[in-house]
């Protein structure tokens, strides 16, 4: 099947197993996905994940608390395919106080806002996460 748009793929996967309480999701494998999960992991949002280069997907643990309780609390796509947002290194949203973070795609790679303010970089503002 032909997906149009991959973010909102792996947004709605990680989103549909929180809501189920899943323990892990399947991820068809892309280089896109894999670092954003790096960056899911980096902050926080998910326990780990591997990666199987032969059946060419990516296993995405999901982090709960206690009493099952998800970390994630919701997942927004910014940008889409028909309507691509972009924002200089001094508009980066901050989500929540802070409590949230924005995943950018920006010349250095796919990174936090955070760390892109920091580096003064800029870039097309993938997705919300809080």
């Amino acid at each position: 099947m032909a997906q149009h748009d991959p973010i909102s793929d792996l947004l709605t996967r990680i989103r549909n197993a929180r809501a189920a309480k899943h323990r892990y999701v399947d991820i068809p494998l892309s280089k896109l996905r894999v670092n954003i999960i790096k960056v899911l992991k980096e902050q926080g949002f998910i326990e780990q994940f591997l990666v199987n280069e032969e059946k060419r997907v990516a296993r995405v643990f999901l982090k709960y608390s206690t009493g099952r309780v998800p970390v994630l609390e919701g997942l927004r796509r910014i940008s889409t395919p028909g309507l691509r947002r972009y924002v200089g290194h001094q508009d980066i949203p901050r989500i929540l106080g802070g409590m949230g973070i924005a995943i950018l795609s920006t010349p250095k790679g796919v990174l936090e806002g955070e760390c892109a303010r920091k580096m003064k970089l800029g870039g097309e503002l993938l997705c919300t996460i809080w």
